[in-house]
């Protein structure tokens, strides 16, 4: 009997013991899953941020710049040589530079929409004509990343972008204060540009905005309606048992295939304009709907059938009840799904690359059906592009792209904060 009460006792210890391990090698693994995670995360925020926080600053050069009436006519802008009186500033600059290959090596220091600031400038102020003026401009990209990194002065000339001469130049411009770095404001006001120096993402927030703001207005109201009647008013049977298994899973669908769906009905079936945000609202509110819906019925469910039945019980009919009663309090769960579905939209490029948004597009949109693009094709647009100067506008755009999507989720966690109500 005691033998075999000892041997009992043992069993169960032994028992205990692999449970024991068996807790902590999981909780091991949880944390490790943590730990990767946060590494992973760690390591991408820092790579972006290391490659990006420099586009926040851009080199300038200062010059003499002499307003030469003859050169800049005023009254006919299709004479204007703008690009003319950089020359000529950067001529009296260095005096002795007089070969034409010197000269072109000279100018290539400047960016080449230097002019284009001058222009704006006896735009804001035509009496600057006939006079010289000191005017700080945009270096080219080349001469940027050379200040960026200093230890590209120690490369062989084969090796760098800008020639021995050319950094004699500038070192002399440096000696005479005429160089300096300050806060990148065309970054955040300008459009697309062929030149880094120049680019910025004013068009594509724009664009992004208008998309947002169609995609918001359809898919809200829609995917809310949905919800309602499927939760509240449908009849319980197979047919609305088969939407809502399609609802769940159109949520799964590849994004890319509602691209294909909004190029084949809006673009080629209804003729509406391409690289439009008003289309683009229309394929990431098909996108959207799935996820509000979803979260609509689920901040539905989350309502007491209490509430319902004392509704019915003081006599409401069964539309007052859902929308006097139950729609108010489940309304901070639908915005904050839709909020998600918003971030969601915001970060998407596939569909938009089936619908002409990946095109180079220049001019700031004014409205829902000028040309335009959005903020991660703007990226994506960027990320392809040879020049060095991309590469940090690329990781910049990133950093701005995701300080909105974090913003969008802090709101959200917010509103479920505030208005979340517990039974």
């Amino acid at each position: 009997m005691n033998l075999n009460g000892a041997r009992t006792i043992d069993i169960v210890n032994q028992g205990l013991r692999r449970r024991y391990r068996a807790e902590r090698r999981f909780r091991f693994y949880g944390i490790a899953a943590i730990v990767f995670s946060l590494a992973f995360l760690f390591f991408l925020f820092l790579s972006i941020i290391s490659k990006g926080y420099t586009a926040f600053r851009q080199t300038v050069i200062q010059l003499d710049v002499f307003f030469d009436p003859n050169l800049v006519d005023t009254g006919n802008p299709a004479t204007d040589n703008y690009p003319a009186l950089v020359r000529g500033a950067l001529q009296r600059q260095f005096p002795e530079v007089q070969s034409r290959s010197e000269r072109r090596q000279l100018a290539a220091l400047l960016s080449s929409g230097a002019g284009f600031l001058l222009r704006d400038l006896v735009r804001e102020d035509p009496d600057l004509m006939g006079q010289t003026l000191p005017v700080w401009l945009p270096a080219d990209d080349d001469v940027d990343m050379f200040f960026k990194n200093p230890s590209n002065r120690d490369a062989p000339q084969s090796g760098r972008r800008l020639g021995d001469r050319q950094i004699e130049w500038l070192d002399r411009l440096a000696e005479d204060g005429r160089i300096r770095s300050q806060f990148n404001k065309t970054f955040f006001t300008s459009g697309d540009s062929r030149e880094p120096e120049l680019a910025g993402i004013w068009g594509a927030v724009c664009g992004s905005f208008f998309t947002l703001l169609v995609t918001l207005m359809l898919s809200f109201p829609i995917g809310v309606a949905a919800a309602i009647y499927l939760e509240e008013f449908a009849p319980k049977n197979r047919w609305t048992d088969l939407i809502e298994v399609n609802i769940n899973n159109l949520a799964a669908v590849p994004s890319i295939v509602f691209g294909l769906l909004g190029l084949a009905v809006f673009l080629n079936f209804f003729g509406l304009p391409r690289s439009a945000p008003i289309v683009g609202g229309l394929v990431l509110t098909l996108m959207t709907l799935p996820t509000i819906i979803i979260a609509g019925r689920a901040a539905l469910k989350s309502v007491p059938p209490s509430i319902r039945e004392a509704a019915l019980g003081i006599g409401a009919s069964k539309m007052q009840m859902v929308f006097h009663h139950v729609l108010p309090l489940a309304m901070p769960g639908m915005l904050t799904g839709a909020i998600i579905g918003m971030a969601q939209a915001l970060g998407e490029t596939a569909p938009l690359l089936m619908i002409g948004m990946v095109a180079f597009i220049v001019d700031i949109p004014q409205g829902l059906s000028d040309p335009s693009t959005v903020l991660p094709v703007q990226i994506y647009l960027w990320a392809d592009s040879p020049e060095r100067g991309f590469v940090e506008k690329t990781s910049a755009a990133i950093m701005v792209l995701l300080a909105f999507l974090i913003s969008m989720n802090a709101l959200a966690v917010v509103l479920r904060k505030k208005f979340e109500r517990r039974w």
